[in-house]
Order: C-alpha cells, then structure tokens, then sequence
C-alpha cells in the first residue's frame, strides 16, 4: 500500500508570507457575530480559529472595484488578511498543500489520472 500520511509545516504570517498565487491551508481566527442583530449589544460573540484552503496574491480586485493588496482569497472569493488582532477574521497561520497521495505533485490531468490512482489504490490496471 501507498504511504498516505503526510508532515505539515505551519508558517506564522508575522514572520513570512506565502509566494503569490500559491494555494494553501490558513489558519483563521475571529469571532462570530451574535446570533441577533438585537441581541450584538448584550451577546458574546463566540471566538473560533479554523483551516480553510485559499490562494496568496499581492493584488485582488473586488467585485465592487476595491484593490487589495497582499491578502489570501478562498473559493467564494473572500479576502483575508494577515494577522490582525482587532479584526473579525484573519489569517494566523499558512502551510503549503500536501501533495496528491503517493505522487510528487499537487495536480495531474488526463491520461495522468487513472494509472495514479490505481497505483495508490494499489490495483492493477484494468483489474
């Protein structure tokens, strides 16, 4: 069977930031609104830090036209910044993507797929 356990090396983004455009795991840390709009004055809003998959770049244009710079964006397209501790959402933390199981590589495509997978399954081909 294909080794399938990997190592992940977790980066403080106030020590370095990752290479634009790379894809990575953050580390997001905030607090969640109050449940009510009524309630957000009396209500302690609830803290949470959790791994998200998103992509760095050092220029992201909003659907509203808003620039921003040196942020990590997810698949909705929600941009989060490094670190700030009077923000509602930032990013503490990034590592780089593991590798797909048993390759070297994060993507492969077309005729490149199913021998990778069958190796991993450990199957034969047309087995």
């Amino acid at each position: 069977m294909t080794e399938l356990t990997t190592t992940v090396t977790w980066v403080d983004v106030r020590e370095r930031l990752p290479q634009i455009g790379d894809p990575v795991a953050v580390a997001i840390t905030g607090r969640y609104p109050a449940q009510d709009a009524a309630e957000s004055g009396t209500t302690r809003r609830e803290s949470f830090w959790l791994v998200r998959t998103m992509y760095f770049t050092d220029e992201h244009l909003d659907d509203d036209g808003v620039v921003h710079r040196d942020c990590f964006v997810d698949s909705d397209q929600v941009v989060r910044f490094a670190y700030d501790p009077d923000s509602d959402d930032s990013v503490t933390h990034w590592a780089e993507l593991p590798t797909l199981p048993g390759e070297a590589t994060h993507l492969l495509l077309g005729d490149d797929v199913r021998p990778a997978l069958y190796k991993v399954w450990n199957e034969r081909p047309g087995s």
